[in-house]
């Protein structure tokens, strides 16, 4: 047990502060109870911060503003990394994202080819969602935020304001992702951006 215990501090002493680690980071190191356990009292020993369920942090401290988290988003993109797999941000997170919204959501949902789950952080989630292909083959990192934007509020409710904002984002991605993404998109919000990008 203490060498386990020693192994894994030592693995964790050559990473960077702020670094985010996983439970499964030291898989070979041992049996997963003696990990739990060494993790456990290293997080007492504040050498790291447990953030989620088998997801930890080597803390790191700013001068000025003192000890530094990672967002939510980076999070989640950390644990799409480790697991291989695709996300892209959908419904009122995806709103947000466009500036469509100031409120900021304390629950942040991913469509994804990987595992659907569900990962408390603090009082926030991060909510991951099996979707289909043809939604993650969406390419444009705005176009595909308007999509699921979309989707979630309904065009029927997009307001001038709104419709003013969508567009000026829109002309600002890449014009074959666009068109790829326009053709992708639900035929009502497909007819729906093709008319709006159609006017003066």
């Amino acid at each position: 047990m203490d060498a386990i215990h020693h192994a894994i501090e030592q693995k964790i002493a050559k990473g960077r502060k702020g670094q985010l680690l996983f439970l499964s980071d030291f898989r070979s190191m041992g049996s997963q109870s003696a990990i739990k356990m060494a993790l456990s009292r290293l997080t007492a020993s504040g050498i790291i911060k447990r953030i989620a369920h088998g997801i930890y942090l080597i803390p790191k401290t700013d001068p000025l503003l003192g000890e530094l988290h990672p967002s939510l988003e980076e999070i989640a993109q950390a644990i799409a990394k480790r697991e291989r797999v695709k996300i892209k941000p959908t419904g009122v997170y995806a709103v947000h994202k466009l500036g469509l919204t100031t409120q900021v959501p304390t629950r942040l949902v991913y469509i994804t080819d990987g595992a659907p789950r569900q990962i408390k952080v603090g009082k926030a989630v991060i909510k991951f969602k099996a979707t289909t292909r043809k939604k993650l083959a969406l390419e444009g990192e705005i176009s595909s935020l308007v999509v699921q934007a979309l989707e979630e509020l309904g065009v029927e409710n997009i307001n001038e304001d709104a419709q003013l904002r969508i567009k000026e984002l829109l002309l600002k991605e890449d014009k074959k992702k666009l068109m790829n993404d326009i053709k992708l998109a639900p035929v009502r919000i497909s007819d729906y951006l093709y008319s709006l990008l159609k006017e003066k």
